[in-house]
């Protein structure tokens, strides 16, 4: 490494927090230690823990976020598109109380924050400002209610949808039902705006996009999505959207997602699922239906023939040029996705290696002032805006009592 270049970013993490959108170590810790935060020490390395099978080691603990200069994360309180309802609701309250618990479990290095002035003054006394951001819209169950308790709670985005659609807005990876966002997912995206909370575009379609930001008074955010020009992924941001995000002073965080990073791991990862099929398929064909041994082996010689073709670092800063060049750099973050991917670009492989990507972004010609804004200025500008926008909205509007029911009828588009 440049030292010169060390020394710059450096100086620039002094200064400003380096915070990311995106990381899925809530669910993780649900998953591999039955939601009990103490499952796993991370005062210690968790990478030399075993993962369960067909997982990857995890990517996130407090000696690596410290190496990685991490001055701000938003956790993500995703949970499976699968659990809706009541059950919903309680399970996104379950990991919100763990997110908490971490905080209170490693008090010198974890401090929940909540404005954009909590994450500065938590930078500045040295520990990591902890955020909470709910992934997935089903969690609210079609209640502006509940999005005002999960605000209350400590949320501060919320994003529209996963993958799959939810009853009043469309998912990147679900066959259009609403064509963007319902009349009652409007009222959602303003009841957000009323709040002072960030409407997070990450997982919705196209249509849906287009309608937050027609619809948005706030900035909005991605918080883990990458630039479409690069990788013709629905996940990714066209150039189209990303002059709207600029046109709204919105953020686009680039993610690590492999899929959305490189073209030709999207590819193969779509031939290794149809790979899969061929070989077993149930219920009804598959060369080798009802014998997983065979089929194993066969998806083992056929990935053997066709290795998994490598992703690097060099390629997310390729997005993140790509997002510089077309929305400015007022407009472009790091989400990296990190304990929610089953594996991450070479080079950056858990929450340590954000320096190094910023090296790459100066060795690029990025300036420090650019750097700063991409690591956590950008972030801290948003969300200051939402802010100020829900405040002066709280004082001349009321609470929406609106139901899907009311502005959508039946809702027959749910999952």
């Amino acid at each position: 490494m440049d030292p010169d270049i060390a020394r710059r970013v450096d100086r620039v993490l002094a200064s400003t927090p380096l915070i990311d959108g995106h990381n899925d170590l809530p669910w993780a810790i649900r998953e591999r230690f039955a939601g009990n935060p103490a499952g796993a020490d991370l005062r210690s390395d968790t990478s030399t823990l075993p993962p369960p099978p067909g997982e990857p080691p995890l990517m996130t603990d407090i000696p690596r976020l410290r190496a990685g200069r991490v001055g701000g994360q938003f956790w993500s309180v995703w949970i499976p598109v699968t659990i809706q309802g009541p059950e919903a609701v309680q399970t996104t309250l379950e990991q919100m109380d763990l997110v908490k618990q971490l905080a209170r479990q490693y008090p010198a290095d974890l401090e929940m924050a909540y404005t954009a002035a909590d994450i500065r003054r938590i930078h500045k006394a040295g520990r990591v400002a902890s955020l909470i951001g709910v992934e997935g819209g089903h969690q609210i169950n079609d209640s502006l209610a509940i999005l005002r308790q999960m605000y209350d709670a400590g949320a501060r985005y919320l994003t529209l949808t996963h993958s799959r659609n939810t009853a009043w807005a469309d998912s990147a990876t679900d066959a259009p039902a609403n064509h963007g966002l319902t009349a009652f997912g409007r009222e959602v995206v303003r009841e957000m705006n009323r709040m002072g909370m960030i409407v997070d575009l990450s997982h919705v379609s196209r249509n849906t996009m287009l309608a937050a930001l027609e619809v948005s008074a706030a900035p909005v955010i991605f918080s883990h999505s990458s630039a479409r020009a690069l990788v013709d992924h629905p996940r990714d941001v066209d150039d189209e959207v990303l002059r709207l995000v600029a046109r709204n002073r919105g953020l686009v965080m680039v993610t690590f997602a492999t899929a959305y990073v490189s073209d030709a791991r999207r590819r193969w990862d779509a031939d290794r699922v149809a790979e899969q099929a061929r070989y077993d398929s149930p219920p009804f064909g598959g060369l080798y239906i009802g014998q997983p041994e065979r089929a194993s082996a066969a998806l083992a010689a056929w990935e053997k023939e066709h290795p998994k073709p490598a992703v690097t670092l060099a390629q997310v800063a390729d997005h993140l040029d790509h997002v510089r060049k077309v929305a400015g750099v007022d407009c472009v973050g790091i989400g990296s996705d990190f304990d929610g991917v089953p594996d991450a670009p070479v080079g950056l492989e858990g929450v340590d290696r954000y320096p190094v990507l910023l090296t790459e972004l100066m060795r690029r010609g990025w300036t420090d002032g650019e750097v700063a804004k991409l690591a956590g200025g950008n972030v801290l500008r948003v969300m200051a805006e939402v802010e100020a926008i829900g405040a002066r909205l709280a004082r001349t509007t009321r609470a929406s009592t609106a139901t899907i029911a009311q502005l959508d009828g039946s809702g027959s588009h749910a999952n």
